[in-house]
């Protein structure tokens, strides 16, 4: 071997030895924790409101939808963003205690609940990645705006469902919980947007959870009548059963 290849082949080899620790941190940073995964802290999060509290990457991504939208005359206002572990535990336990102090078995009970709110731990809301949303522009305004008929017919929020129909998916954002006869788990949410480039990894990570052991370990009201029949149910139908999109 003449000394210029040999000298080459050396600078070669030390390129690619220090190129292989930057390629370990890439695959690093794409792994998420479990906090970060069931809502118990996460530095990617910013924001300092229920209603403005997202993953950085979804936001900057809102931002500019929520522009393009303004441009045709909606303004696309967030009622629900970033939602903690414990924000989710609270209103899951609320409504726990409503409902089984006006009759319910704990086992009907969890199951009204869970037709529109997640259990603590199993929200995509923990992650940043889901929003909300309605139009701002809207008048009236009805006083309970998460309604599926105030999105289609004569809605107020008609307009507003139209343009995310349309452009939603350019920006990232896919609805979540569609109107298909054939999707179990929550009812259709057409106010319910995640943004599916950081959606998508975190909730491939979350397949990796025990949801049963995680549940155990929480100290949440009602879990003790959740059944393994019920939590495997729940886990395939509330958790995956959602838009093919966003698997």
């Amino acid at each position: 071997m003449n000394r210029n290849k040999f000298m080459w082949l050396t600078a070669l080899t030390g390129i690619g030895v220090t190129l292989l620790p930057q390629a370990s941190f890439a695959t690093e940073t794409q792994e998420f924790s479990r906090n970060q995964l069931i809502g118990k802290g996460n530095p990617d999060i910013i924001g300092d409101s229920y209603t403005s509290k997202m993953h950085k990457e979804a936001k900057a991504a809102f931002l500019k939808m929520k522009k393009e939208a303004g441009k045709s005359g909606i303004s696309i206002e967030v009622v629900s963003a970033y939602r903690s572990f414990q924000r989710q535990k609270e209103i899951f336990e609320g409504k726990y205690q409503r409902f089984t102090n006006q009759g319910l078995s704990p086992e009907k009970a969890i199951e009204k609940i869970i037709e529109y709110s997640t259990i603590p731990g199993t929200s995509r809301h923990h992650w940043g990645t889901d929003i909300d949303i309605i139009d701002g522009n809207a008048k009236p305004r009805p006083k309970s705006v998460l309604q599926p008929d105030l999105f289609h017919g004569d809605g107020p929020f008609c307009k507003l469902k139209d343009w995310l129909n349309e452009h939603a998916n350019t920006f990232g954002f896919y609805e979540v919980y569609t109107n298909n006869a054939n999707r179990k788990g929550f009812k259709y949410e057409p106010w319910h947007f995640s943004y599916a480039p950081v959606s998508k990894p975190m909730l491939n990570a979350y397949r990796t959870i025990d949801v049963k052991q995680m549940l155990q370990q929480e100290s949440i009201l009602g879990s003790d009548h959740f059944s393994d029949g019920f939590i495997e149910k729940y886990r395939n139908e509330n958790i995956l059963d959602i838009n093919p999109e966003l698997l």
